[in-house]
């Protein structure tokens, strides 16, 4: 069993608009969440709201602006609404790495799966390498749209 997701992206901006577009709760609901609930902010649990696919909680566990960020969440369809601390959960990272040109690479790396419970670790491993190749997808799509 796999324990890593790992996604990268180039993308044509700054890092510093990068990082707003996933430290930022008003600009991370314009690609990730659909919305947002309590404080997006480092030691703070909030939740994610993905429509029709249900809620989330994430505890934001770091921030480093212009070059890092993350958080810890129960992964795949479990959608686990409490306190992400007490249960077995993923930390989901994001890096920034800035190129020439105006262009940074963004890497996405989600791990821990190895650590969740054997019923669901395959099938949250599973959906979320699909689900990040879709969401940073729109991450990209975003800063297309948003030149």
């Amino acid at each position: 069993m796999q324990d890593v997701i790992q996604r990268e992206i180039i993308i044509h901006a700054t890092k510093e608009r990068i990082y707003d577009s996933i430290a930022n709760p008003e600009l991370v609901v314009l690609w990730f969440p659909e919305t947002l609930e309590g404080d997006y902010m480092v030691g703070e649990q909030t939740i994610f709201g993905f429509g029709e696919h249900g809620k989330t909680s994430v505890y934001i566990a770091d921030a480093k602006p212009y070059e890092y960020f993350s958080y810890r969440w129960v992964p795949g369809s479990q959608h686990f609404v409490g306190d992400v601390l007490s249960v077995a959960n993923t930390l989901v990272e994001f890096r920034i790495e800035e190129l020439a040109d105006n262009c940074c690479k963004v890497t996405l790396t989600e791990s821990g799966f190895n650590h969740l419970p054997r019923e669901f670790m395959e099938a949250s491993f599973q959906q979320n390498s699909g689900g990040w190749e879709f969401m940073i997808a729109r991450l990209g799509d975003y800063f297309t749209a948003n030149k």
